[in-house]
């Protein structure tokens, strides 16, 4: 079994991303002040089956909580992750966790 295919911050780009050959598959960040909009991500076909879209996901909420940002998921895979993993529940900015489903 391979290693998986590293996630890159791509700061030019405000992105976390994955290559394979040509192929790209990212999350667009926004960075704010205390704030991390995630708005977009994109997994083209070529990444199939390998997890590629939660390691991106991942990435960027554990580089919001080692940054002390609350995340606001605009994104609906984002917001799906989310919803799915309680571990990231503590990060979703105040008006964003009702459209979540997440309490507190």
């Amino acid at each position: 079994m391979s290693d998986p295919l590293p996630v890159v911050m791509n700061e030019a780009e405000r992105r976390f991303e994955v290559r394979l050959g040509d192929a790209v598959a990212f999350t667009e960040y926004r960075l704010r002040e205390h704030f991390m909009v995630l708005p977009h991500t994109v997994v083209p076909d070529a990444f199939a089956g390998q997890g590629v879209g939660g390691r991106l996901a991942e990435a960027a909420l554990t580089f919001a909580r080692e940054n002390e940002l609350q995340v606001i998921p605009t994104c609906s895979f984002i917001a799906g992750y989310i919803s799915k993993h309680p571990q990231w529940h503590d990060l979703v900015q105040g008006d964003f966790r009702a459209r979540l489903g997440i309490e507190g």
